[in-house]
């Protein structure tokens, strides 16, 4: 299958050829990752999260594809991870600038967090007990709610937990982390 067509079933949202792109182009995209100060962990949330910018982008009817579909996939890749080591190297500067901050007690953090996630709706509360607490891949989420792929439990997740941290910043301020 060559690129036109690729863009093609994904315009149409066959979710197949979005596996089929995950498997051809996972290891050089992990190779990016990893010689770039990253681990395979994350360096697979990175291409799932490049494989989610390519479906949204196909979707549109005015997107033009210039490139190949690997070349794309990697500047997208590269761009996610500079702004993630980006994003790291800000918050290890904040945390040494914070004298004050008071590391909460371990079992406190998860009652607060175990609080909010009762809150969410259904499949936020499976997706993300799974996820933070059970410790299952996507995959083993995919199969447990009955989603098509590991993508779509990569998606869904990536949502809840959007949604869990604006809970936990409505009911919770800063100084309720402060000693």
């Amino acid at each position: 299958m060559n690129d036109q067509e690729i863009l093609a079933r994904l315009k149409q949202g066959d979710e197949n050829t979005l596996d089929l792109l995950y498997k051809k182009n996972y290891r050089m995209m992990v190779k990016l990752i990893v010689k770039n100060n990253g681990s395979e962990e994350e360096a697979k949330d990175v291409y799932q999260d490049s494989l989610i910018v390519l479906w949204q982008k196909a979707r549109d009817p005015d997107f033009v594809l210039t490139s190949k579909i690997s070349t794309y996939l990697y500047s997208i890749c590269l761009n996610l991870w500079r702004k993630e080591l980006e994003r790291k190297k800000r918050f290890s500067y904040e945390v040494k600038d914070e004298v004050d901050v008071v590391d909460l007690d371990k079992n406190e953090r998860i009652k607060i967090i175990n609080k909010c996630i009762q809150q969410l709706g259904e499949t936020c509360r499976d997706i993300l007990t799974y996820y933070y607490f059970d410790r299952l891949s996507m995959v083993e989420i995919a199969e447990k709610m009955g989603f098509a792929n590991s993508d779509t439990s990569k998606t869904k997740k990536y949502k809840c937990k959007k949604e869990l941290d604006l809970l936990v910043k409505s009911l919770y301020k800063e100084s309720d982390f402060l000693d």
